[in-house]
């Protein structure tokens, strides 16, 4: 299962990863992204060069302005910490390992 990250955290589990990090930027009360949840289990299961992470962005505004995260779900690829990709909405999986270059 996807680590739920916040602000406090965020530094240590996505920017100095030594692995790369997909990271989703959801919300409860949103329905696409209930749909993504079970992809994102997986990928975190069958995958072991990345990590995935979500990021409430109910919980953590201030991760999701400084993003720039207007809708959701967005999912934004990150490795050493630079952004490397980004999209938007349901997405397969086979998109999401793109955004990764994998």
């Amino acid at each position: 299962m996807a680590k739920i990250v916040n602000t406090a955290d965020f530094e240590k589990s996505v920017l100095q990863s030594d692995k790369p990090v997909l990271v989703d930027f959801f919300a409860t009360w949103c329905g696409p992204c209930s749909m993504m949840a079970p992809v994102l289990t997986e990928l975190s299961e069958t995958y072991d060069t990345f990590e995935v992470v979500k990021v409430d962005i109910d919980e953590s505004m201030p991760l999701a302005e400084r993003y720039g995260v207007m809708s959701v779900p967005t999912f934004i690829a990150f490795k050493n910490g630079a952004e490397i990709g980004r999209t938007i909405g349901v997405q397969a999986k086979e998109n999401l390992l793109k955004l990764l270059a994998l």
